[in-house]
């Protein structure tokens, strides 16, 4: 072989290779923006569970136990909120826990589309204007999420 067909085919192997990587980095870039979105959506359950992780840790748990309180805590804390919200009857009270549940989560996704919108639009106006709606999109989804839990569909 002669070294220009050889030069040939390592460009070849090369251009391959900066394919591939530029493809992966656009599928990361993407499952990361869907796990942001789910954990927006599940932002005070998650939140609670942070919190009885961070507690169970400082008191001595290790961090495996303190991971597993953290899991059940969160776990735990969206089934109160999807029993609450499939027994309570009263609208106001179905309202109250569907704002309790829903707020946090329209702060989460403003803030998450604002994280990821902040260097590409330059304009201030028009990066509100999807902040908002994607903090009011990921608020929706919250509240479907609230409405179509199993335990507020058996009632």
């Amino acid at each position: 072989m002669r070294t220009t067909e050889r030069r040939a085919i390592h460009h070849v192997k090369e251009t391959i290779m900066i394919a591939a990587v530029m493809l992966m980095s656009v599928v990361l870039v993407g499952i990361l923006c869907l796990v942001a979105y789910t954990l927006a959506t599940y932002a005070l359950p998650l939140m609670l569970g942070f919190a009885a992780a961070r507690f169970a840790y400082h008191t001595g748990s290790g961090a495996i136990g303190a991971s597993f309180i953290g899991v059940i805590a969160a776990v735990a804390a969206f089934g109160v909120f999807a029993l609450l919200f499939a027994t309570l009857r009263s609208p106001i009270l179905r309202l109250a826990v569907a704002l309790v549940f829903a707020v946090p989560a329209v702060i989460a996704g403003y803030a998450l589309v604002h994280g990821v919108t902040f260097e590409v639009i330059h304009s201030a106006i028009w990066r509100q204007i999807f902040c908002l709606i994607g903090g009011a999109l990921v608020g929706v989804s919250a509240l479907m999420r609230l409405a179509g839990s199993k335990t507020a569909a058996a009632s």
